[in-house]
């Protein structure tokens, strides 16, 4: 599967910070991380991305509320 790159990496422009975006998908910023750069930073071996992940990025991307995504907080 590609990084995140193709979806939920740019969290800013869905009006994401980082630790928004991680939190809404449900793992650590530094998991978000390694997902968005499509590698570990321990290993730099390729990071496989699940369906599942993959498509709570495309919910997100979509604007889709109420799964389990938290609202965002003002900034």
């Amino acid at each position: 599967m590609p990084c995140l790159k193709t979806s939920c990496n740019d969290s800013k422009r869905l009006g994401y910070t980082q630790a928004q975006a991680a939190e809404a998908l449900g793992v650590s910023r530094a998991t978000y991380q390694d997902l968005s750069a499509g590698k570990s930073r321990n290993t730099g071996r390729p990071v496989e991305i699940d369906r599942r992940t993959e498509l709570a990025c495309a919910a997100i991307e979509a604007g889709i509320q109420g799964l389990a995504l938290p609202p965002l907080a003002p900034r």
